[in-house]
């Protein structure tokens, strides 16, 4: 489709950091790059991430979404998560998005995201997610906690050129709704799918642990939770852990 390029890749650093650089042509919905292995593979902040060669589904997309200011962009995280959620849901019941950017499966990890945007006067000018999603690996070593596979939860070895495809067709009418300007569909669809959306569950800030339900998630990325006591406290990315 003249709409979407794939570039894939056997090895790189990060897809991230590939089409940051990337200046060759490019599909005029979006540009991905894929690679069977990852040397440097970056989540969130200082976080990393474990893949085995050849076994999940590594790649990042690159788009140019139209009028998004720049308050706004944390729309594309949502997104992204909801597509991948959308491609796994295929296989088997019970993912959801752990925020901001992660998905879970039950309460294991399958999926986590990265995002990049720039900004040019007050609006989104690029937007790159990268992305890792576990396919099939099945033995995880790096300490993780919780990592879990889509062939540990199916029980099979999964098409990874499958859930790519599964992915981009979610990803595209998300990104469609970005485009014409309907955001309050996707953070609808974003917060019906958020990990422990019900009931309260233990949380960790910088003053210790508590137990706190999720009352809403802000067009900006905030989390606010309110606490058992009724207090509530709203939490920028890497300002509260979930305990599991």
């Amino acid at each position: 489709m003249e709409n979407i390029k794939i570039i894939r890749l056997d090895e790189t650093d990060s897809t991230n950091r590939f089409l940051k650089e990337y200046g060759g042509e490019e599909g005029t919905d979006m540009t991905i790059a894929t690679a069977e292995h990852q040397t440097a593979g970056r989540g969130q902040g200082s976080n990393t991430w474990e893949s085995e060669a050849g076994l999940n589904l590594l790649f990042s997309v690159r788009t140019r979404p139209k009028a998004l200011e720049a308050g706004r962009q944390f729309v594309m995280l949502e997104a992204g998560a909801l597509a991948i959620l959308a491609a796994l849901s295929r296989y088997a019941d019970g993912f959801t998005v752990k925020w901001p950017n992660d998905v879970y499966w039950h309460d294991k990890k399958i999926s986590g995201t990265l995002s990049e945007c720039t900004v040019s006067r007050g609006f989104v000018g690029t937007c790159i997610l990268g992305t890792g999603i576990n396919i099939n690996q099945e033995i995880f070593t790096s300490g993780a906690p919780n990592p879990v596979s889509l062939s540990m939860i199916t029980g099979r070895k999964v098409s990874r050129e499958d859930v790519l495809a599964a992915f981009v067709t979610a990803f595209t009418g998300f990104l469609d709704k970005v485009n014409s300007g309907r955001y309050d569909e996707i953070d609808g669809q974003y917060a019906a799918a958020l990990y422990r959306r019900d009931g309260f569950h233990a949380y960790r800030d910088g003053g210790g642990a508590f137990t706190a339900e999720i009352v809403s998630v802000a067009p900006d990325g905030r989390l606010t939770l309110r606490r058992a006591d009724g207090s509530m406290n709203t939490y920028m990315f890497k300002e509260v852990e979930y305990i599991i």
